[in-house]
């Protein structure tokens, strides 16, 4: 997960918005700026998870939408309270301070989430491993590059990495090696944005976009089509969308080098780094989407098929029912038979 803005009791995010929490009650006297338009969207705009995000929703009852809005936020806001490496506070963050020290009591909401990352790692043979801290602070992409890390600053890294060094018990965890560290980013996202879709379902929303830094899930219709039109950016020109995807009850991810990035001596690097060379992933990807049932999974399979590249990726994904995906390198794209079919040309 990127840095968060700091919280207050009376904030969510440092918000585009300003949704006012009390613990799980809403200050009745505060009206949240939400944007609607004649087709009855509600949309909300804000920061999470460093990122910027929005919901969309089609809901007439407006006491009912703001307490939607404060339950969704409010869950978020307590998720990236505990899971976020960039705080201090988290219990991911305790974890990583108690690496080669200490075992770690964890709360079930944790061990459920080390669960999901365990599974997550198995499926996708070790290219989503939440051990990669040290590489990923080793290739930090914000930094000013002078020069690239050194073969033996890589070489350190990749010995603090690997799942299967993790140890855990029940209610407890440790990561045994000094220097070890978690990080959830590769699926926070994604695994918070299934979250909320349930809990747009569970207040009887049918029409709804969950969009937290550009991975959604697609709820029903926008109010003038049976679905959501979602851009797809081109990876080589960035700004611009080579085309969209029609999205109505199901999740589409994109992974992507061309927005978190450093250059040197004329060279891209990007922040998706391949565990299995410790080097940011160089074999002409610059783009993947997929479209899935849930957005967990379209989120593992497009990191999945942007490391291991176009024809392997594509090959790899096409093992799981329900899932479709584009993908684009250098040559081209490259698009599943039922990406094709999802595909829009305008809304």
């Amino acid at each position: 997960m990127l840095p968060p803005q700091k919280l207050t009791s009376k904030q969510t995010f440092g918000l585009l918005v300003s949704i006012c929490l009390s613990n799980k009650k809403m200050n009745q006297s505060s009206h949240p700026p939400i944007q609607a338009d004649t087709r009855g969207v509600r949309r909300v705009e804000f920061r999470a998870l460093g990122t910027p995000c929005a919901i969309q929703f089609r809901l007439e009852d407006e006491n009912k939408s703001l307490q939607f809005l404060n339950d969704a936020l409010g869950w978020l806001s307590r998720f990236e309270a505990k899971f976020s490496r960039f705080r201090s506070d988290s219990l991911v963050s305790q974890i990583n301070r108690e690496a080669g020290k200490n075992w770690v009591r964890v709360d079930t909401e944790m061990s459920e989430m080390l669960d999901t990352a365990e599974r997550l790692y198995r499926l996708t043979e070790a290219i989503l491993d939440p051990t990669m801290l040290p590489m990923l602070q080793v290739w930090d992409w914000k930094k000013l590059h002078t020069q690239l890390p050194s073969d033996a600053e890589i070489s350190h890294a990749k010995s603090l990495v690997g799942w299967d060094k993790v140890e855990r018990k029940t209610g407890k965890v440790m990561l045994p090696i000094a220097g070890m560290g978690l990080d959830f980013g590769g699926f926070g996202k994604e695994f918070a944005v299934d979250q909320l879709v349930q809990i747009a379902r569970q207040f009887g929303i049918k029409d709804a976009l969950i969009d937290l830094g550009r991975d959604v899930y697609g709820l029903g219709g926008n109010g003038l089509h049976p679905f959501w039109h979602v851009g797809l950016e081109d990876g080589i020109n960035p700004g611009n969308c080579w085309g969209g995807v029609a999205v109505s009850d199901f999740a589409l991810c994109t992974s992507g080098d061309y927005a978190r990035r450093f250059e040197h001596q004329g060279k891209r690097y990007g922040h998706i780094i391949d565990p299995r060379t410790g080097w940011p992933v160089a074999n002409g990807m610059r783009a993947a989407s997929v479209c899935a049932p849930s957005c967990l999974q379209a989120g593992i399979y497009s990191t999945a098929i942007f490391v291991m590249g176009r024809k392997d990726g594509l090959a790899f994904a096409s093992c799981a029912p329900g899932l479709d995906a584009s993908a684009q390198d250098d040559c081209g794209i490259e698009r599943t038979s039922g990406f094709v079919k999802r595909q829009v040309q305008a809304a």
